[in-house]
This record gives C-alpha cells, structure tokens and sequence, in this order.
C-alpha cells in the first residue's frame, strides 16, 4: 500500500513539474487578470460611451413578470433583458480582446522586420539544378539548330 502512494506521489511531482503544467498555470493567471482588465474596459468605458448613444437605455430593466410579488414572496420574471446585455458584454468584449490581439501582433511585425536598404540575396542553386539548367539549355540550342 505505500509502495502505491509513494508511486502515486512520484507520478504527481513529475506532473506538476512538467513545463506544460507550469505555462498553463501562468496563462490562467495572467487570463485572469486580463479578463479583469477587458471587463472594466467594456463596464466602465465603451458601455456608456453605447448607453449615451442609445438614449441610455438600460437592458437589464427588461423582463417578462410570470407572477406579482405578494407579501414576502418575490416576482418571478424572465430577465430577457440581462440576457441581452451579456450578448452585447460579450460581442463588446470580443471586439475589444480581437483588437487587442490584432494591435499587439501588428507591434510583433514591425519589430521582427529588419529596416534594411539592401536588395533580397538571391538564393544559391544547388549544383544538380544548375547541371538541369545547362542539359536544358543544350537541348534547346540543339533543337534551333535543326529547325
């Protein structure tokens, strides 16, 4: 029985300890903190910049009520309109995440492009491409000879 816990334990340090565990934890922080950083951007910047521009309609006041809240029983409601609004919060968001990737790929191209004045270096021919090239040459020469 401890030989297998001991196995078991062997087998999960080696799992935790593989790069791919560790670049996957880092990703799920840093997609976290991102995730924050996108929903504040889309929360507090674009959705009001988009609730002015609609006349500040708000979609979440929109629902269907089912029954009337009697005493301390609450309505029940269908809340089409919170529905609609994360449709919109994830259009918004998925613009916002498109055009940030978009940006910082376009930085990623202009610093890999090396700024140099000269002409392409012409690739070098392999020898058996050149000797093609020649034995094709001849037979063409040979051929306008006849004609």
């Amino acid at each position: 029985m401890k030989e297998k816990a001991k196995s078991l334990i062997g087998e999960f340090k080696e799992f935790i300890s593989r790069g791919n565990v560790m670049d996957m934890a880092v990703g799920v922080i840093i997609g976290t903190a991102f995730t924050a950083i996108v929903n504040s951007l889309v929360k507090d910047v674009v959705m009001p910049a988009i609730g002015y521009l609609i006349g500040g309609i708000d979609f979440t006041e929109f629902k269907i009520v089912l029954s009337q809240a009697v005493g301390e029983v609450p309505e029940t409601a269908i809340y089409y309109g919170t529905f609609i609004q994360n449709i919109i919060n994830f259009l918004l968001i998925a613009l916002v995440v498109f055009l940030m990737v978009k940006a910082i790929n376009l930085f990623h191209r202009k610093k890999e492009e090396p700024i140099t004045e000269e002409a392409p270096e012409e690739p070098e021919i392999s020898a058996e491409l050149a000797m093609l090239t020649e034995i094709r040459d001849l037979l063409k020469e040979q051929k306008n000879q006849r004609e």
